[in-house]
């Protein structure tokens, strides 16, 4: 473990050799940490940030939060020689595959952690690409990972560019980072600043808290960036979520809750990992996933406030309404799929598969 900032601090895993392939992963994977204490356990999901030096471990960097989270355990108790219970890695943020692009990628506080192996995977795997890395920061203590970023600059002098936003920090005129928020216009000034608008070669990748990431989708929407090639992501501070300002658009299974009718209940069927787990939802349970925990504690999620993803699943039949979705976009609501820390029935039984 090695601190990396006054509240931030880097977990190097050792990966038994009878699971590196399970853990075998691309870069903006992340995985879900379970941690179990006297009161219950946790579930926190972080990105897959590996060190550069050191094939075969895995790397957390890790957020102190409350007192009483993950975070906390992480930066003040976790040892050497500790064990930690991770899902294997999930997700499906990536850069797209389109050679020869550049790449843009935008980044609040911690959301520089999966964006920093895509940066370095794009510049080694296509000699023909450029990568541009934003990181906004509150101050210059505040930059995680500037050290790597650093040196893999030096290694791609002419390809990468780094530069950095502080936005509680003035510099004045000694050059260097930006200073300010990363409103809508300073956000069209940086984009133009490094050739960076909208084209058929240019792609971006977003991540961190959602008033910056919607903030961001919307410019380049209007700047007309081809959706398919605005890839994000969102991360929370402290663990706490907020609502992007741009609205969502609606789940097609959205509409007023309906309990079954008669009991206040309904019954949810869940396909996980190819067998079928049945729970009941009581008129108290806040969503889904309440439920599900309660007879299947092998349920996936983290973060319960929409914004991990982890706990995502097709809905096979029934209707439920959600809110507050934030990891999913406009093609995985279409497609039918919800996040069940956020759905609740409006049908007395419902479907849902996991491993959709």
């Amino acid at each position: 473990m090695r601190p990396l900032t006054a509240d931030t601090v880097a977990v190097t895993l050792d990966v038994p050799a009878a699971l590196r392939e399970v853990f075998t992963h691309r870069p903006g994977q992340h995985v879900v940490v379970r941690h179990r204490h006297g009161d219950g356990e946790l579930s926190r999901s972080y990105s897959l940030c590996p060190p550069p030096h050191a094939p075969g471990t895995l790397r957390l960097v890790i957020k102190r939060g409350g007192p009483d989270g993950f975070g906390a355990h992480a930066a003040t108790r976790l040892a050497p020689g500790d064990h930690l219970e991770l899902s294997p890695p999930v997700g499906t943020f990536a850069l797209p595959e389109l050679p020869g692009a550049h790449h843009v990628l935008l980044a609040g506080g911690t959301g520089i952690t999966p964006l920093a192996p895509m940066a370095a995977h794009a510049l080694r795997s296509d000699p023909a690409c450029r990568v541009t890395l934003v990181h906004s920061v509150r101050t210059t203590s505040d930059a995680v990972l500037a050290d790597e970023l650093a040196e893999l600059k030096d290694e791609f002098v002419d390809r990468f560019t780094v530069l950095y936003v502080l936005t509680r920090e003035d510099r004045g005129s000694a050059g260097g980072p930006l200073a300010g928020r990363l409103d809508a216009a300073a956000l069209r000034h940086l984009l133009a600043a490094v050739d960076a608008r909208p084209g058929p070669d240019t792609a971006y990748a977003l991540c961190g808290p959602p008033g910056l990431v919607g903030t961001a989708r919307r410019v380049l929407a209007e700047e007309g960036a081809d959706p398919a090639l605005v890839r994000w992501e969102l991360f929370t501070a402290g663990g706490t979520a907020q609502r992007p300002p741009e609205p969502a658009a609606p789940a097609p299974t959205a509409g007023p809750a309906a309990p079954a009718p008669g009991t206040g209940q309904a019954r949810v069927t869940a396909l996980l990992d190819g067998r079928r787990r049945v729970a009941t939802v009581l008129p108290r349970d806040p969503a889904l996933l309440d439920a599900l925990l309660r007879a299947h504690p092998d349920v996936p999620y983290a973060c319960r406030e929409g914004v991990c993803g982890s706990c995502r699943a097709k809905v096979l039949s029934g209707q439920v309404t959600a809110d507050g979705q934030h990891a999913l976009d406009e093609r995985d609501r279409a497609a039918g799929y919800t996040l069940v820390c956020r759905a609740r029935p409006r049908t007395p039984e419902i479907t849902l598969d996991f491993d959709a």
